[in-house]
């Protein structure tokens, strides 16, 4: 009769262990996964500073060529200060759609500039600005990446059971609106 409790105390310290070292592994996959995802989304943020940073220039080069055009420098401006006063992914998003609308107007009043077009200021302005966007794109994969990890990761049995009691929630990815508004970089041509 001991040996026989001593192996069901056993089977019952072997059990815990699985489960201890489940949740530890499990616990410890959540943080790194959380981790990355923060890691992503200030990845997102540099370049989205970078972009705000770009916009006073362009405005002041394009604004020497079209100083008549202050409705199109009022909603770029309005939009930087969205863009910079943005939280989390969906005012984020939110403040994208009008950056790409406003940066639209801002172009398709430099071309009818040739002067300003062949500026070289604005032309290393153009380029940087392309630049960054291509590097936002792909820095919203990266997050979005994580963020698919990390909610798949806490949405699967048995994780969605404790991860909530861990203090982990699933994160929103960064999307748009209006997909087509971003679908690319603006698109310049002089």
């Amino acid at each position: 009769m001991a040996m026989d409790g001593l192996i069901i105390l056993g089977g019952i310290v072997l059990i815990v262990a699985v489960i201890g070292i489940y949740l530890w592994a499990t616990y410890n996959a959540l943080v790194t996964l959380n981790v990355r995802v923060d890691e992503a989304w200030s990845d997102i943020t540099v370049q989205l500073k970078r972009r705000a940073d770009l916009i006073p220039n362009l405005i002041e080069t394009v604004k020497g060529y079209a100083s008549h055009e202050s409705q199109v420098f009022e909603q770029v401006t309005k939009a930087r200060a969205a863009a910079l006063g943005a939280s989390g992914p969906a005012g984020a998003a939110e403040a994208e759609n009008m950056m790409q609308s406003a940066l639209k107007s801002i172009f398709a009043v430099a071309e009818a500039y040739p002067q300003l077009q062949a500026s070289q200021n604005f032309l290393q302005l153009q380029a940087e600005l392309v630049d960054t966007e291509d590097k936002i794109q792909a820095s919203r994969r990266f997050y979005n990446g994580g963020v698919r990890e990390l909610n798949t990761k806490i949405q699967l049995f048995p994780n969605t059971l404790f991860a909530k009691n861990l203090g982990f929630s699933a994160r929103d990815f960064f999307e748009v609106e209006d997909p087509s508004a971003i679908a690319q970089a603006p698109r310049v041509q002089f």
